[in-house]
Parts: C-alpha cells; structure tokens; sequence
C-alpha cells in the first residue's frame, strides 16, 4: 500500500504542477494569459483536429475491421495485417516522409491526414477484436425480422461495439493532443507545439504553464466525453446461447471498391514512407550508416528504454497487486490516478518534472533517472494490463501451500508466485520498452546533456532538413515498433481464431 501511495503521489505530479502554477501567477494575470487571441487560435486548431480526425480514424478502423473480419474480401488474411502496420511507424516520421513529398504541406487538412494515416489502428484493433467475439446470433435475429445489411450493421452490430469503438477514438484524441513531432515538421499549430515553442524561448514561463493547463482540461473533457458516452449498457449476453460462426457478408458489386479502398490506405500510410525512407537511404548512399552518432543513439535507446521498462514494471507490481488480491476502493483509486496521469501529454508531466526536480531536488535535474521516472509514469497502464492479468492467473493458494511446507512468505512469493507472473512481467516490460523507444516530447525536454535518443537525434536532423541523415533513425524506429505491432496483431487474430473455432 505504501509503494501504491507513492507511486500514485508521483502520478499526480503534473495536475500538482499547473495547480500551483496558476495560484503563484495569481488570477488576473492567468486570466490575462489564457484568454488572448493565440490560446483562441491553438484551441480552434486543436479542436477542429479532434473533431475531424478522430471520425475519419473511426471510419477507417471500423471499415477496416468489418471488411476483414465479417466479409468475403479477398486475402482478409493479409489485409488484416497490412492495416495493422501502420502503427508501427511513428507519426513524426510519417510526416516526415509526407514532407519529403509534398514540401509545401501545412496547416489543419495536411495534420488531419497524417493524423488519420498513423492512428487509426488504435480504433482498428479493438474494434477487430470485439467483432470477433460478438455474438452472431443478434445479427441474425435481425435480419430474420426483415432488417438489411446495412440496418443490421447500425442498429446491431456498432451499438454492440461501443466500448471497443469509443476507447479507440480516445486514445487517438489524446495521442492528437500530446503529439508534437509530425505536427512541427508541417508548422500546425497546436498546443502542444506551442508550449515546446514556449518552452525554449522562456523556459518555463507564465504563458506556458498557463498553456499546460488548457492542455490538461482539455484531456480532462476528452476522459469526461468517453466515459459519459460509454454509458452503463451491458454487452455480455446472458446464458450460454449457441456457438455458431459468423455469416460473412458478400461484398458483391462492392467488392473492386472495397479492394481499391484498402489500396489507397495501404498506399497512403504504408507505402509512401517505404518509399521516402528507402529513396533517402539511397539518396545518401552507405556514408549515411556511418555516421558516428547512431550506434551511440541506438545504444542509448536501447539503455533508457530498457531502465525505464524496469523502473515501470517495478512501479507498476505494487498496484498491479493491489487491485488483484486487495481490490476495494482505495486500490481503485490509486490504480485510476495513474490512468488520468498517463492521458495527460508528456510535455506537461516533462515541465512538471523539471519543476519539482529545480525546486527540491535538483541533483536528479538532466539525469537518466529523472527521464526514466517521466517515462515510468507516462507509460504505467501499459504495464498495469498485463502485470494484473498474471497475478489474477497466480492463485493464492499454492503461495499458501508453499508457507504451510515451511517457506517464509517472501521465499513463497519468489518462488512461487514470481515464476508464475514471469511471462507477464516479460510482456509488460516489453510493451513499455517499446513505447519508450519511440518517445519524443519528453525526451526532448528532460534528457541529458549529451545523451541522444534514435528519436530526438532523428528529430534534430529532420529539423535540420538532412532527411538523408535521418532516414537510418527512422527505419531503425520503425524496426524497433513492428514486434510491439506484431505482438497487437497476434493478439487480436487469436481472438478471432478462438471465436471461429469454439
């Protein structure tokens, strides 16, 4: 309880900070600050991104996932996995390639489509899973009472998809509001842009802090909306019903569309970064893999990500076992308080970090450890997930037969209940090594002097319009990002496996 506490403590470090930050500044000058024409400009793009991006990923995901799932589309097998890629490339190198292209992008429509191509599989994959484990026979008591296609789909099968659909959408929102890199390289900006702008000019002024907090309500609205719309609905039928597979949907006169449409997105999303990063890379020749920095940049990767993974998945055991064998309402809490902490964008938890660090304890200022902890707490409920579906599989009962033989309760737990959550922990820290790999806002801000990720070296010379330079970075991220996207894929096909199977 008392590691859960503390963790939680930290977690609510940035809501701490733009708290406090407001009360010093004073209320007149933070009114002066939030209401001015640039904060009016940063929310009308920010919103207008939201509310144009986030229905085009549902689309997408949605679309994607039905054709691939619940139709007869030619090679779904293969599809599957071809919508599945893009995650695996990180929006700022996206963008990058689409500025390789079209040099003159810029502005709302050009973050709206970069936007839509590097996100919608986090709508794509939990959408896919819920169809897979949707039960068919709702389907087919509608359409015997007379209902089409295309009724059956809306009335029945997306209201049955709500949580799956409505999850997706957030984690796209708040990945629209924290992203940094892809909507820089086109100059559109954000909030999120503005505060690193702000940052560098002043660091860590007034009228940053102030933009922090806007950026927070806003995440804020964004959980609020989610967990309103979600409602109290129940989606598990009740009794055992009958298993039967799915009736696929013939596709018919729809069919040559549907295959362009899959065309055009794989072409979009996947296609024109191949191409780019491989042009550049042929562009530069073999001098571009020579270049000093990047053995030190994917050693230094590789160093944090796996630091961070560990201090996470060490943060991560003590709530993970709390919420298992003590839930209640405290371990509820705690457990919560670390999910609305890692919606927030990492530029806010970074500035807050280095605030505290400045303030109270500044020998931890430009450490490995001070950027660790941000990633720790950035990425905690990637690590929550699994550590907590490991313990609930480890029963109490053979840690308790094993102290009833004579082991203490710590060499019980060692060597039983630890060798039973291994392959939990194995994939919880892979996750968050994964993650820390390709993050770039934070990293940014706190990392040391010297110390260069595949990520921020990637961004600096991007920056530098040496896309030559960078395209090593990026093929090396993209490299690093397809077992975490492979690991999604595999996950959602054996649930579609298990369905068709049963």
């Amino acid at each position: 309880m008392l590691a859960g506490v503390v963790v939680a403590a930290l977690s609510l470090l940035p809501l701490i900070f733009v708290i406090t930050t407001a009360v010093q500044i004073g209320w007149d000058e933070s009114v002066a600050l939030i209401f001015r024409a640039r904060v009016g400009e940063l929310l009308t793009n920010t919103v207008l991104l939201v509310a144009l991006a986030v229905p085009l990923s549902i689309v997408l995901g949605v679309g994607g996932a039905w054709l691939v799932e619940r139709t007869d589309l030619a090679g779904r097998g293969v599809w599957g996995a071809v919508l599945a890629m893009p995650l695996a490339i990180p929006a700022f190198v996206n963008s990058y390639a689409w500025v390789s292209v079209i040099p003159s992008m810029a502005g709302l429509a050009s973050g709206v489509l970069l936007s839509t191509l590097s996100y919608f599989p986090l709508v794509y994959f939990p959408v896919r899973a819920a169809l897979a484990g949707l039960d068919p026979a709702l389907e087919q008591t509608a359409a015997s009472l007379g209902r089409g296609p295309v009724r059956v789909f809306f009335g029945t099968v997306i209201p049955q998809l709500r949580l799956a659909l409505l999850g997706g959408a957030l984690l796209v929102g708040l990945h629209l509001l924290s992203e940094y890199g892809a909507f820089a390289l086109i100059r559109f900006d954000t909030f999120t842009t503005a505060i690193m702008d702000q940052y560098r000019s002043t660091f860590n002024g007034s009228a940053g802090s102030m933009l922090a907090g806007v950026l927070t309500l806003l995440c804020l609205a964004l959980l609020v909306l989610e967990s309103r719309a979600r409602g109290r609905a129940r989606y598990a039928r009740i009794g055992s019903g009958t298993v039967a597979p799915p009736t696929l949907a013939r596709l018919g006169p729809w069919h040559s569309p549907a295959q362009l449409g899959m065309v055009i997105v794989a072409g979009l999303s996947l296609g024109v970064p191949a191409v780019v990063i491989g042009g550049w890379l042929v562009h530069g020749g073999a001098g571009v893999w020579q270049a000093p920095e990047l053995v030190s940049s994917l050693m230094q990767t590789l160093g944090l990500a796996l630091g961070g993974g560990i201090l996470t998945v060490i943060a991560a055991f003590p709530l993970s076992w709390l919420a298992v064998r003590y839930p209640g309402r405290m371990s509820r809490m705690l457990e919560r308080t670390n999910y609305f902490t890692s919606s927030m964008p990492g530029i806010v938890l970074a500035l807050a970090l280095v605030t505290v660090s400045l303030a109270f304890v500044p020998a931890v200022y430009q450490t490995a450890l001070l950027l660790m902890i941000a990633y720790a707490l950035l990425y905690l409920p990637r690590a929550l997930v699994p550590l907590q579906a490991g313990i609930a599989q480890a029963p109490p009962q053979l840690e308790e037969a094993a102290q009833a033989l004579g082991r203490t309760p710590a060499r019980a737990f060692l060597s039983v209940t630890l060798r039973l959550v291994a392959p939990s922990t194995a994939a919880a820290l892979a996750l968050v090594f994964l993650a820390i790999a390709g993050e770039l806002t934070a990293t940014l801000l706190l990392s040391p002097i010297g110390v260069q990720t595949l990520a921020t070296r990637f961004w600096s010379l991007s920056s530098e319009i040496d896309f030559a330079g960078a395209a090593p970075y990026a093929l090396l991220l993209i490299l690093l990002s397809a077992p975490m996207t492979y690991l999604l894929f595999r996950q959602s096909t054996t649930i579609s496996n298990t369905k068709a199977t049963s």
